[in-house]
């Protein structure tokens, strides 16, 4: 027999994982990008620079809380604090899109 909530559970849990690599990745990629192309001397590529810092450390707070969760896995439950983490996660993932979103814009507009 499936448990269909631990299922959801273990899905959302996966898809999380799956979304901060990419993200990480992308975060990555637009660093090495502002440092090659020069752009982070200039005053948008440093205000740029922060964001992306910023933004690197939403995801390491993202894999902190995903971390926990992992940890809260075991007997399928639906507590407050399972929710709660999730749903901090979710929030500093749309933040992290947001600011990821705003530097590739830059960067596609510098080159």
């Amino acid at each position: 027999m499936v448990d269909l909530a631990a299922a959801r559970g273990d899905r959302r849990l996966r898809d999380a994982r799956h979304r901060l690599r990419a993200m990480a990745e992308g975060n990555r990629r637009a660093l090495t990008r502002l440092f090659q192309t020069g752009l982070i001397f200039t005053r948008q590529g440093a205000r740029l620079g922060r964001e992306l810092l910023l933004a690197h450390q939403h995801l390491l707070r993202v894999a902190d809380l995903l971390a926990r969760l992992g940890d809260l896995a075991g007997p399928p439950r639906r507590d407050a604090e399972t929710e709660a983490l999730l749903g901090q996660v979710q929030l500093l993932l749309s933040r992290t899109a947001e600011l990821s979103a705003r530097s590739e814009g830059l960067l596609a507009r510098e080159r």
